[in-house]
């Protein structure tokens, strides 16, 4: 898969030897000029649906595994690869300093009615919910929300980066 970009946060090294690796996958879902995105109220932004591999998951077992989880997507297909994303972020749970993120990104393909997400617990808390958003409006809400909130998270950085480079596309 193509490498889109890579960052490495500022207070970080990517050569910390006390790091680990997590790799996601987040999914593109298109229909017309809207994209299926995660609006999380705590942190103000928009985001692709998407999340941890879990142990024994292909990473395509993984993205159906988690759009569905999060936006109750039925009949999910994986329809291509769109490219990799890598971070390398400050962490502080696990005896680790330092988490290198791994998103897999890939157009997928759903029917248009959206079943019933089953968000976990903090992704509730944190007021998540699946919404068909204009490309372009995500992208602007994003750049507000990282010109003007004090309630951003480092993901938003990562998000407002990709949705970018999709609307390239489209």
């Amino acid at each position: 898969m193509r490498l889109l970009k890579s960052t490495i946060h500022p207070s970080v090294s990517a050569s910390e030897p006390s790091q680990f690796t997590r790799l996601t996958s987040r999914a593109i879902t298109i229909k017309g000029s809207d994209i299926l995105l995660m609006y999380t109220a705590r942190y103000e932004d928009f985001s692709l649906p998407g999340g941890g591999i879990d142990e024994g998951e292909s990473i395509e077992q993984g993205l159906i595994r988690e759009l569905q989880e999060e936006t109750g997507a039925q009949n999910i297909k994986v329809l291509r690869e769109f490219g990799l994303y890598e971070e390398y972020r400050p962490w502080y749970k696990d005896n680790f300093a330092v988490i290198h993120i791994k998103s897999y990104c890939y157009f997928c393909s759903i029917d248009e009615q959206l079943g019933q997400a089953q968000l976990e617990h903090y992704e509730q808390q944190n007021g998540m919910v699946a919404k068909w958003v204009n490309i372009h409006d995500a992208i602007a809400h994003n750049e507000r929300t990282l010109a003007t909130s004090d309630k951003q998270g480092l993901s938003i950085i990562r998000e407002t980066y990709l949705l970018k480079e999709i609307a390239k596309t489209l």
